[in-house]
């Protein structure tokens, strides 16, 4: 059980942006989506969620294939949290995490936000460590809270798959430790699309590497980042040091020497 994504390909207009991708994530595992910019991570992340549909090859959660499913069933199941998705209106921080709620009407124009959706809404929050934050509006949160009740919202859907893309962008170090602490003890199946290998390591159970829309390793942090293997994906020289607490990997990298340096 988990999620099994079996030989995956996908273009726009004749280009692949992803191809023949295959991998295995158990039920309650943390992987890190790796990769250059414009490796298909994003792109991945969409068709994994449901929102894409793949030209070739399945996507399965649990079992089902997730493009089987009413898209209302995938939205109970299934959260993403892109870049970008702030919301345009004047909201409280309780109004953006109730927009979880909206798969769990009991029709299609029913409403939310009674004391069951308040509920889970205020559990959600609690989970994150956002509950004092329910009555600010949304837009007086630093950046770090706001991706905290990003996830808050997602996890409102109570979904068994939690996709994130980017989530520590614009964060600093405090926030980024803090926010990838709390995605590991929700206790849900998360894929993140990171691009800092370190937090990667640190907070990983699985990675997976993308270059050019192609899988090009999979496997533990300590399996996939090697220097011979970011040396081919990255074009960077760098060393592996484990780190004294966690034994994880920790990446130094080798800065590029100037011209005409000894």
């Amino acid at each position: 059980m988990g999620v099994d994504l079996d030989r995956l390909s996908f273009g726009i207009d004749g280009t692949m942006i992803v191809r023949d991708i295959s991998a295995s994530m158990q039920t309650g595992s943390v992987t890190g989506l790796l990769g250059p910019n414009g490796a298909g991570k994003s792109t991945l992340l969409r068709l994994v969620a449901g929102i894409d549909r793949a030209d070739a090859g399945t996507a399965s959660l649990d079992g089902v294939a997730i493009g089987s499913l009413p898209r209302r069933e995938a939205a109970r199941r299934i959260a993403l949290l892109e870049q970008n998705a702030s919301p345009s209106v004047e909201l409280t921080v309780l109004d953006v995490v109730l927009l979880g709620r909206i798969p769990h009407r009991t029709t299609l124009m029913g409403s939310f936000g009674g004391d069951d959706d308040r509920a889970v809404a205020f559990d959600a929050l609690n989970a994150v460590g956002a509950a004092s934050l329910a009555d600010r509006s949304w837009h007086t949160l630093s950046g770090g809270q706001q991706q905290r009740v990003q996830i808050a919202r997602a996890m409102a859907q109570r979904p068994s798959l939690l996709l994130l893309d980017e989530p520590t962008n614009h964060l600093d170090v405090s926030a980024q430790l803090s926010l990838l602490g709390q995605v590991r003890e929700l206790g849900v199946t998360a894929i993140m699309a990171l691009h800092d290998l370190n937090l990667a390591a640190a907070y990983c159970d699985h990675i997976l590497l993308l270059d050019g829309g192609l899988l090009v390793a999979s496997g533990t942090p300590t399996e996939v980042l090697t220097p011979e293997i970011i040396g081919a994906v990255y074009g960077v020289d760098c060393f592996i040091l484990e780190h004294p607490r966690g034994g994880h990997p920790v990446i130094v990298y080798s800065a590029a020497s100037s011209k005409g340096n000894s």
